[in-house]
This record gives C-alpha cells, structure tokens and sequence, in this order.
C-alpha cells in the first residue's frame, strides 16, 4: 500500500484533474442542463463506473496491450466516437419531440430524464475512451510504491480516483440540473438546450476520433 503522504498527494492530484475541464465532466454539464438532476447525477455515477473498467483493465494488463496495439486502440477510440455520436444525434432529435409526463404532453428537450438509461450512457462514453484507460497508465504508477506488489496499489488508486471523481461530477451533475431545470420553465429554452447538449456530444465524438491517435 502506498505511504499515507502519497496517498494524499493523489487525492489532491485527482480532485485537480476531475475539476479541470475535460470531456466527462462538460458531458455531465450538459446531460443535467438539458435533462434534469437525475439525469445529471446518473450520467456522472456512469463515468465513475467507466474509470473502474479502466481500472480494472490496469489490473489485469489489457490497457498495457491496448497501449502496445495500434489496431486495438484504434477500434477502441472509433467504437467511444461512434456512441458519442449516437447520443449527439439522438439529443438532437429530441429536441423537436413530444412526450407524455403526467396529463401534460411537454417537448423532449424538456422531459426530464430518467436516472438508470443515464448511468449506463456516462459508463460507456467513459469506458470507450482509451485515453482514459492509458492515462491511467500513466498516472497511477506516479504514486505507487515500486517495493510492494503494483496490482493491490493500482486497484486502490483506481477505486479512490473513481471515487473522487464521482463525488464533484455528482455534485457538478445536481447543481447542472437545478439550473437547467429553472431555465426550462421560459418558454422554448428547453428545446435549445437539448440541441446544445446534443452539439456538444457531436463535438466530443470528433475530438476523440480526430484529436491524436495516441494521447
């Protein structure tokens, strides 16, 4: 187990880099803006959920080989952008829809989203992103102790950076909601949002794919 001074160095490290802007947490931002605080909260627990995949593929070694095979990052990276483009498209087409909630029949950019299709929506975005997993590559052995067994500590290191980062895109999430939900009720801002968010996605999808085949 890494000493308690570096433990705590990574807990700082961590919340640094989770606060500093980057595609999960603009994602998160425009999920609960456009489809409320469940939706906001659910999709930020889904990118803690993606950093333990990639935790888990430390682990075991598949981020290594991800790392070594041109192909594999490849199919990877174009899979991640291929499904943020989905969810471009799809927040696009909502805009102009109509949904029952209640008695009352609202557009889909202002029916409010459900928190389950959301966390399994932040998951995968996260967990098909291969720079996450080789980032992580990089970052967790920084703060490992090379004497004692690398698995155990990279495990720890992965679970506590997920769950810091869990912690703020939650609060990220709630509070992206509470605003998105007050700018909703003028008139027509709701529809607006939703092509927003559905831009952004569009716009991650090409960063990924476009952005540098290695980070």
């Amino acid at each position: 187990m890494p000493s308690t001074d570096l433990l705590m160095s990574f807990l700082l490290t961590s919340l640094v880099i989770a606060a500093s802007p980057g595609p999960d947490n603009l994602a998160v931002l425009s999920t609960g803006m456009s489809r409320g605080r469940s939706a906001g909260i659910g999709f930020a627990i889904g990118c803690g959920l993606g950093c333990l995949t990639h935790t888990l593929w430390a682990v075991v070694g598949l981020s290594a080989l991800v790392a070594a095979s041109r192909t594999a990052f490849l199919v990877i990276q174009y899979a991640g952008a291929t499904y943020l483009l989905y969810l471009g498209i799809k927040a696009l087409r909502n805009a102009g829809s109509l949904k029952k909630v209640g008695h009352e029949e609202v557009s889909g950019a202002n029916a409010p989203g459900s928190f389950w299709p959301y966390l399994g929506r932040g998951a995968l975005s996260n967990a098909l992103n291969p720079k996450v997993g080789l980032f992580f590559l990089a970052f967790l052995p920084l703060f490992m102790d090379t004497t004692k067994p690398v698995a155990s500590q990279a495990a720890l290191l992965g679970v506590l950076f997920t769950l810091v980062t869990v912690l703020l895109f939650v609060v990220l999430g709630y509070y992206a909601g509470a605003v998105g939900e007050w700018v909703k009720r003028r008139s027509g801002v709701g529809r607006w949002l939703d092509r927003a968010t559905g831009c952004v996605f569009i716009g991650l999808a090409g960063h990924l794919a476009f952005s540098g085949r290695r980070p």
